[in-house]
């Protein structure tokens, strides 16, 4: 089965308090997700947008328990970046170790703050809820198993099969540039192809008999896809703001003759 791209906005939890206030951020993970493989963690931090080209430094920091001695915070992560853009900047962090971890030891999980500040001290990063808000990408490996029955045709391009057949089919949207779409970036949406011949007609007798009852307004059953799958997607709207919808049919599961 292939990755799930996964997405989650970031929110402040009461639970999770630095001395009596909500701090940013604390990521809820449901219990279906935390049995699951980490392909890929992203975490995502827009930097309010400079006048001047500016060196700023951006840290994570996991938060600890108030009843934890000595510090509140570990340091996690620590970036160094050239910051030039008048229009805001959205950074991205590799988190895929501190998730396992986490995953492992949901104990852990106290949420992080995130702060960039700029030589004057400044701190750029957009924590608060609202457009520009943290948000953590995931790739997850699912292991349910699937049937197999019914699944019909797979073929490939070396496959001399001519029946109607599915084809892999990776559809990169960086190729297109379509930068507005965050992930995923690429997706095998497969297709169909092959011909559908007579003795198909025993399964699908209705474009049979209505072939016989017209023969000049149908031509017949043509491979076409008999299942489809939706895919999870992560996008900018017009405003900038970040998007995370459910998209349908954009995966061929299945080919048939209709």
């Amino acid at each position: 089965v292939p990755p799930q791209t996964v997405a989650w906005g970031s929110r402040s939890d009461p639970a999770v308090q630095i001395e009596g206030n909500p701090h940013c951020c604390f990521f809820n993970f449901s219990p279906k997700i935390m049995f699951t493989k980490v392909v890929k963690a992203q975490l995502w931090v827009y930097l309010r947008p400079v006048q001047h080209t500016s060196t700023v430094y951006l840290q994570i920091l996991r938060l600890k328990p108030v009843t934890d001695e000595g510090s509140r915070h570990i340091r996690i992560r620590s970036l160094k970046i050239e910051l030039n853009s008048r229009a805001g900047h959205w950074q991205s962090i590799d988190f895929k170790h501190v998730l396992q971890n986490w995953f492992k030891q949901p104990q852990n999980n106290w949420g992080i703050e995130i702060n960039a500040f700029d030589p004057n001290g400044n701190d750029l990063a957009v924590t608060s809820l609202g457009p520009g808000h943290p948000f953590m990408e995931l790739r997850v490996l699912e292991n349910n198993k699937r049937s197999r029955r019914n699944l019909g045709l797979d073929c490939d391009e070396h496959s001399t099969e001519s029946r109607c057949c599915r084809y892999p089919l990776t559809v990169d949207f960086e190729a297109f540039g379509w930068d507005w779409i965050i992930a995923p970036k690429r997706y095998k949406a497969n297709y169909c192809s092959g011909q559908c011949e007579y003795m198909f007609m025993q399964k699908y007798p209705h474009t049979h008999l209505v072939q016989q009852a017209n023969p000049r307004g149908s031509a017949g059953p043509c491979c076409t896809p008999t299942k489809m799958s939706p895919i999870n997607m992560l996008y900018f709207n017009d405003k900038q703001q970040i998007i995370y919808g459910k998209i349908p049919g954009m995966v061929v599961d299945r080919c048939g003759c209709s």
